[in-house]
């Protein structure tokens, strides 16, 4: 049994990855919201810990707590993220520091936080939920796509840097999956033919199960007819 941190636990992709992995591992969500936070861990039976991964002081206190209580800290999935579109001129500029922030400092803070822990374990395993705009460019998406391509860099970097310490890490490119982030957000899509979120789930837990000295260091995944 292993303990799984996962960033944006309460909510899409995150508590469908949390609901498959809790079966089999200790898992921790983790989410700037209490309230919420505390009901889904309720229905899931796992823990969590308020965090705002935008604000690196809260990532090292969440890591702190996990640590106390379960002693490891395993997995480590950074799923937390914001989606922003539109031309870049209309973008609001509030909102566009937002989504950087979120997508991107915050995947630094929280793995910032948590490589001590898998330095001392001499193993570990960080997962980065990342996406196909990572890979590709495409109109009306230059914010987003900043971030996701700043990730695919932070974890080429972070692999090489980090095996010689035993921990490994994976960049996950999912293309359109079943989520509510574009109605929440007002935007109508056809979502028809995108990944049902248990795929998504099930190819992470997947990866969770690799013997130590396996490693997937890049992953893309999408719908057939996406």
């Amino acid at each position: 049994m292993k303990t799984v941190v996962i960033s944006g636990g309460s909510d899409g992709l995150g508590l469908e990855i949390a609901k498959t992995l809790s079966l089999h591992h200790n898992v921790i969500i983790l989410s700037p919201t209490q309230q919420k936070l505390k009901k889904v861990a309720k229905q899931l039976n796992t823990s969590y810990q308020v965090c705002d991964v935008t604000n690196y002081q809260q990532c090292q206190a969440a890591v702190k707590a996990i640590k106390k209580e379960f002693k490891t800290i395993d997995i480590l999935i950074n799923n937390a993220g914001l989606w922003i579109q539109g031309e870049l001129d209309d973008n609001d500029p509030d909102y566009m520091k937002k989504v950087i922030e979120v997508n991107a400092l915050g995947v630094v803070n929280l793995t910032k936080s948590a490589i001590p822990t898998m330095k001392k374990q001499k193993e570990g395993t960080i997962i980065n939920i990342n996406s196909q705009a990572g890979l590709y460019a495409k109109q009306e998406r230059t914010v987003y796509n900043l971030t996701k391509w700043g990730i695919t860099g932070f974890s080429k970097s972070l692999q090489s840097e980090l095996s010689k310490y035993g921990i490994k890490v994976t960049d996950l490119h999912p293309g359109k999956m079943k989520t509510e982030m574009f109605s929440k957000m007002g935007i109508e899509k056809d979502m028809s033919n995108g990944l049902d979120l248990g795929v998504i789930a099930q190819t992470i837990s997947f990866i969770v199960a690799l013997p130590p000295d396996v490693v997937i260091p890049e992953l893309g995944i999408k719908h057939i007819h996406g």
